[in-house]
């Protein structure tokens, strides 16, 4: 008699996460929206970025990954950045500062397993980095918490410095290439990438319907307006970051270039069949685009994408850049906006719009419903100053709501 279960071996499942790997950009901010777009459930995020995000890990969480390998520290020290907290209290396994090593030693696509600070493929480990967990992520965030102050610090210095090198370009626009697009007295929607940017574009779908602002699109924000349905008029951004389809189907393709003008990697684009224009600078390509769009008359300047939070410059993960940031913002003034403004005073307006037909609708019915039984003139009349005081009422509103 064979008894059940007999001769059958037993394998218990090694210990860990494991998932498929997908490969993010390597170097700084790996992880733009083509990228999380390629995330599914059961993937193991390998990305190299400094400073994890809060956007970024939300984008994380949604995309429904089980591990993420960083490449570099998640938490530097230079600010309480939340991300590392949200993929921790959600579960999700975080190997932290394991080393550019991740893009040469992992394939994309290739199963591999976490545990308890290493990176396996099949039965041997190929990685070690730092396991991540409740407690030590508080611990640093605690220690980050010190690091604002000299941030600060840092800030008030390097925008002294960022002020003296573009002063020509902040004060006179001195250095703004020309180009073939015209934007004076129009709208124009800057969209720079990340992660809530494709949610932002469609919260304002029909601002762009109603106003058809010309469209620039910074990096992968080229290809969230894609994505989105919209072909931006102009691109900007390096040649590494430039989709030459989108750049090819563009009237302006603009590129930062050194203060000589050069363009790095220009031959590889020109082979494209792309001729862009040159912008010396060192400000970071989105306010580059932001300065673009002031310098050539832009009436309004909308900014999707962007995080004009302290907070949200850090993340960027490139300290040197908040002073241009900063600066950018107060040369622009009241001409910019940011698109979750846009969304809720279009919103508004809408609503103000429905109030008005419904408030017509109603009267309307007065009168039939006074015609229908038999109303003299008098009542008739009375209606009609009736519903002219509350057109005026309604415009009334209307007006303070449009300002």
């Amino acid at each position: 008699m064979r008894w059940p279960g007999r001769g059958a071996r037993t394998t218990e499942a090694p210990p860990g996460v494991s998932g498929t790997a997908r490969l993010g950009r390597r170097g700084e901010r790996g992880t733009g929206p083509a990228y999380l777009r390629r995330l599914g459930p059961g993937d193991v995020a390998v990305i190299d970025q400094v400073d994890l995000d809060r956007s970024t890990a939300t984008a994380l969480l949604e995309a429904g990954v089980v591990g993420v390998v960083n490449a570099a520290p998640s938490i530097s020290g230079r600010y309480p950045n939340l991300g590392p907290e949200i993929l921790v209290e959600a579960g999700v396994v975080l190997v932290d500062d394991c080393g550019p090593g991740v893009f040469s030693d992992l394939s994309d696509g290739a199963t591999i397993r976490l545990h308890d600070g290493a990176v396996h493929v099949g039965d041997r480990e190929v990685l070690r980095g730092f396991a991540q967990d409740r407690d030590t992520v508080a611990d640093l965030l605690d220690e980050a918490r010190g690091g604002m102050s000299a941030q600060l610090e840092a800030f008030s210095a390097n925008t002294s410095e960022f002020l003296g090198r573009e002063r020509g370009l902040l004060v006179d626009g001195l250095g703004v290439p020309a180009i073939a697009t015209t934007m004076r007295d129009r709208h124009v929607v800057v969209v720079a990438g990340g992660s809530g940017t494709l949610a932002e574009l469609r919260s304002i779908a029909g601002y762009l319907r109603e106003y058809k602002p010309v469209l620039v699109g910074v990096g992968d924000g080229a290809g969230a307006l894609r994505e989105a349905g919209h072909t931006p008029a102009v691109v900007l951004g390096t040649v590494a970051e430039l989709d030459p389809g989108l750049a090819r189907r563009a009237d302006d393709v603009v590129v930062p270039a050194d203060t000589d003008g050069h363009i790095a990697g220009l031959a590889r684009l020109q082979d494209l069949g792309v001729d862009p224009v040159a912008f010396a600078s060192s400000a970071n390509p989105e306010d580059m685009a932001l300065l673009l769009a002031h310098a050539h008359g832009a009436s309004l300047v909308v900014a999707v994408g962007f995080d004009a939070s302290l907070g949200g410059f850090l993340d960027r993960g490139r300290s040197g850049s908040i002073p241009s940031t900063f600066l950018t913002r107060l040369r622009l003034g009241t001409t910019l906006v940011d698109a979750p403004a846009v969304r809720a005073l279009h919103r508004t307006r809408g609503s103000a719009t429905v109030l008005a037909l419904l408030l017509a609708s109603v009267l309307v019915a007065a009168v039939v419903a006074a015609v229908a039984l038999g109303a003299g003139p008098s009542l008739l009349q009375l209606v009609g100053s009736a519903g002219g005081a509350v057109e005026a009422w309604v415009v009334d509103v209307y007006r303070s709501v449009i300002g």
